[in-house]
Parts: C-alpha cells; sequence; structure tokens
C-alpha cells in the first residue's frame, strides 16, 4: 500500500491511530500519533493494511474554528460520554458490538480510573487472530479487532493479559483466558459503560483484582507478616553454563550505526534503523536466555526517534517489566533503562 503525507493510518500491534508526517524511505514512514505530542519512525509493514477511518466507523469531519483551542480527541479509543456517569466502576470489561454481515466487532472496557497497558488475541481451532498490545486508558473503551459468527462454532478463547501504569512503573500483570461458548454467548446482552448500548460483555478483570488493590485492602497484622516474611526465590534454578553466560554477559548495547557496522554510510535511514532494531532485539533475546534483570539501551539523544521507536517496541514486549529515559550519571539521557520480568 502507498502512502502519502496526511494519511491517516493505524498501529498494527497496538491500534494506536495517527497521521504520516514524512516519508523517510520506501518502507519507513513517520507518523505522529493522535492526542500525543510526538512523532515516531514505524515500517509500513507495521500498519493494517486497507485500514481507513471509514472501514473502522469512524466519520472523519475537518471543522475550521476561529479558536485556537484544540479540542480533538484521539481515535485509538472511545472516552466516555460527558452525559453517562458511571455510579460504580466494575473493572476491565470485553464487548462484542454485533455489526451486520455476522461480525461483532470487540472493545475492551475500563471503567476505572486507572490505566493499564494490554495484550490481546483471539485463538480458534483454526486460526489466531494477530497478538494487539497497546495502552487502556482510564474511562475508555478500545478496539481489538472482530469475531465472527462462525467463529463460535470453533470453540474460540481470548487471552488478555493486563497491567497497571503507576507512578513507579508497571504492576506485575494479570492473566485471563476467556472460552466463549455460543450458548453463553447468546443467553443476553447488557448496556455497556462507555459504549452506551446493548452489547455481549463478559467481565475480564474486577476493580479490586490488581496486587496493589489487594494489598491496600489487606489488614495491617495479615501486611506487616507478609513484608517480613523472608523474600523466596520462584522460577527454575540456572544450568551452570547460564550461570557462566550471565557472568560474561554485558548489560548495555550501543545501537548507534557506526558501532554495529563498519561500512554505513551508503545506506538509506530506513536500512538503518531496520540494523539497530534487528541488534536491539538479538540483545532483548539474549539478556532473557541469561535471566538479566538490568539492562540498558543505548540510543543517543538527537532528535529522539530512535528513543521513541525503541520505546513503543519495549510497550509490545511482556516480558518487559518497566523502562524509562531518565538522566543517568553515564549515558545521561541518551540510553534507555529496561527492567525485565
Amino acid at each position: 500500500m502507498l502512502y502519502a503525507k496526511g494519511t491517516r493510518v493505524r498501529l498494527r500491534h497496538s491500534a494506536e491511530q495517527g497521521v504520516v508526517t514524512e516519508i523517510l524511505d520506501k518502507d519507513l514512514l513517520m507518523i505522529r500519533l493522535d492526542g500525543e505530542d510526538m512523532e515516531i519512525p514505524v515500517f509500513a509493514e507495521d500498519l493494517e493494511n486497507n485500514w481507513s477511518e471509514k472501514t473502522a466507523g469512524v466519520k472523519a469531519k475537518v471543522i475550521t474554528s476561529k479558536s485556537n483551542s484544540d479540542t480533538s480527541t484521539p481515535a485509538a479509543f472511545i472516552p466516555a460520554e460527558s452525559q453517562y456517569a458511571i455510579l460504580k466502576s466494575v473493572g476491565i470489561q470485553l464487548a462484542f458490538d454485533a455489526e451486520s454481515g455476522g461480525v461483532f466487532n470487540m472493545h475492551l472496557l475500563n471503567d476505572t480510573d486507572r490505566e493499564y497497558i494490554f495484550h490481546f488475541q483471539l485463538i480458534t481451532l483454526h486460526k489466531k487472530s494477530p497478538e494487539i498490545h497497546g495502552k487502556l486508558p482510564a474511562v475508555s473503551a478500545v478496539p481489538v479487532g472482530n469475531m465472527l459468527l462462525d467463529d463460535l462454532n470453533d470453540q474460540p478463547e481470548i487471552h488478555i493479559a493486563c497491567s497497571r501504569i503507576t507512578t513507579g512503573g508497571l504492576e506485575p500483570g494479570m492473566e485471563k483466558v476467556l472460552k466463549i461458548k455460543a450458548k453463553q454467548f447468546f443467553s443476553k446482552t447488557l448496556t455497556a459503560p462507555i459504549l452506551n448500548r446493548p452489547v455481549h460483555l463478559y467481565k475480564v478483570f474486577d476493580r479490586d483484582e490488581s496486587p496493589a488493590a489487594a494489598t491496600e485492602q489487606e489488614d495491617l497484622k495479615t501486611y506487616t507478616r507478609r513484608k517480613a516474611a523472608p523474600p523466596t526465590r520462584t522460577g527454575p534454578r540456572l544450568r551452570p553454563h547460564e550461570v557462566e553466560e550471565l557472568a560474561h554477559f554485558v548489560p548495555e548495547i550501543d545501537l548507534h550505526i557506526e558501532q554495529l557496522l563498519p561500512n554505513a554510510k551508503k545506506m538509506s535511514n530506513g536500512e538503518i534503523v531496520k540494523v539497530q532494531l534487528a541488534h536491539f532485539e538479538r540483545f532483548l533475546d539474549k539478556a532473557l536466555r541469561v535471566g538479566a534483570e538490568r539492562v540498558y539501551i543505548i540510543h543517543g539523544v538527537g532528535k529522539g526517534k530512535l528513543r521513541d521507536i525503541i520505546a513503543t517496541r519495549l510497550m509490545q514486549m511482556d516480558f518487559v517489566k518497566t523502562f524509562n529515559n531518565d538522566y543517568h550519571p553515564r549515558y545521561g539521557f541518551g540510553a534507555t533503562e529496561v527492567i525485565l520480568r
């Protein structure tokens, strides 16, 4: 598919939407995300094919105004309507919104005042939908693809994982598998919060199901006993050769192209970014294999384009606990610290 400046696009893995602002290379575009004051480079293969606001059920309309204030709403999620009040939040829910032609549009609903990172996938006996990763803002609905009527005959399962975003980083994740059965699916419909229309609705996570909420509800005696208990190490024990490999593992990678390839002067911007991302992903794979808990991705400062695309990729990786680009005595602002699960 060909793209031009001003084309509206949607990211395949996160469902975020934005506008093409620059063509960096034949297969690398600069995208300004809706609701974000930044631009990120995105490969064309990471954009949904044949997607448009019309196919997504959103009618685009440009309105000129004399006011300088920008009141546009990001199209990547649906905020709660102002006339619709949520008296008691339930938590995170999944809505199947019936459309003509035997198609059900799926939305993740968050009727709480908390923000989450989510991972979503539909699996049936005969197919797996692409994994969708993204941010689930407070009091919002995020589209996560569709399910066909025929899929109900193939034992569909919905795999969902959510991690609450806090000032201290991401909380430990919550995971659930919803097994959709046709008889229960059609037994009743409910009016969904935020969407405010009848849908087939499933509760995924209670508002108080997160680890932090459980801690908040503990009595002081239980909380003190838990904190005073000696820490226990979980997970498989490292084998001797893995211990040696971890001991020699260097927990940083410099993605400056001159550090990766000796002769990169003739490479295009798109080719350079591909090489950098390939080294970045191989480095993280090795870090996971040897059991590293903390690594540093050196991307430099510059205009921040490589930093932003690295951040986008890290948000899509479920094995990343948290990451930040704060000032570091050794790297300044030129590196991102990544904490692995």
